[in-house]
């Protein structure tokens, strides 16, 4: 079979590709794979058949690679092209268990900093900060919701200097909370903050449990760390999603440690990278 891939279609030209995602688009049709389009503001306002109105029916499987989407909305589209003979690769319950932290979080114990999280929808009051960080160690610690930190707000809304300190987490939190608004995503997440080397962060890519490539961050496109796998590859077999990304940065001691995980067909790409460098490592059915 060909290898197909629905990408998020530009919402100022709806017959093309995202220009973000253009590269990665042209590179699929150059090895003769087939694309078609989504709306992605559409889904996001809940529209799915809107979303979905110019993806042909019965493409068989294929790939996702666009913008994040909540698992709900995720769900939902693959619901629904499922209804239309199109079966996306990735499972909606495997898609929410790479890209939410506590999907993936207890898979990499001992590998990522500890962390504590509390399910919450916009709006709602946080509770007891105190009881959420009681498992937590005194010190540093980071605040973000399931899937983003506010890292561009960091002493506002992101690092806190004593997790125990209440009356600065509870500070850290609301403004987090604040910013993320409606986009806040399953909840608030507290983690053990950890100091790296500052030689940037390392992007693997991979393809039913195999390391398929290892790159820079997009943060950090210039650095390209060269990260040790193995103490990482079986955490990433047991978790057992098809397509995910892990960052990986160096601790201060020289111990390399898992930043984050992520679904891949979310994950950025960096604009250094080629894409085929990734795509020929995506399985095609049979």
């Amino acid at each position: 079979m060909t290898l197909t891939v629905i990408f998020c279609v530009d919402p100022l030209r709806p017959r093309r590709v995202d220009p973000h995602f253009a590269r990665e688009a042209a590179a699929v049709r150059d090895h003769y794979g087939e694309i078609a389009l989504i709306d992605h503001d559409a889904l996001r306002q809940g529209d799915v058949d809107a979303a979905l109105r110019a993806v042909p029916g019965d493409l068989g499987p294929v790939w996702y690679r666009g913008w994040m989407l909540t698992s709900a909305e995720y769900a939902a589209m693959a619901g629904a092209l499922k209804r239309r003979g199109t079966l996306l690769l990735t499972h909606p319950d495997d898609y929410q268990r790479a890209h939410e932290l506590p999907g993936w979080h207890d898979t990499f114990a001992g590998l990522t900093p500890q962390s504590v999280w509390r399910p919450l929808s916009p709006g709602e009051d946080p509770g007891d900060l105190g009881e959420l960080v009681r498992p937590l160690r005194g010190g540093a610690g980071i605040v973000k919701d399931y899937v983003k930190s506010r890292k561009h707000e960091w002493n506002e809304a992101c690092f806190v200097p004593d997790v125990k300190n209440l009356a600065l987490l509870r500070g850290v939190v609301a403004k987090m909370l604040a910013l993320q608004d409606e986009f806040l995503a399953g909840g608030v997440v507290v983690r053990e903050y950890e100091p790296y080397d500052g030689e940037g962060e390392a992007r693997v890519w991979w393809v039913d449990g195999e390391p398929a490539l290892v790159g820079p961050h997009p943060d950090s496109p210039e650095l390209e760390p060269d990260p040790r796998l193995d103490s990482v590859a079986p955490a990433v077999r047991t978790l057992g999603c098809r397509f995910i990304t892990t960052d990986l940065a160096r601790r201060e001691d020289g111990e390399w440690r898992v930043v984050e995980v992520g679904d891949g067909q979310v994950s950025d790409l960096p604009s250094t990278v080629d894409p085929m460098d990734l795509y020929a490592h995506l399985p095609v059915p049979d």
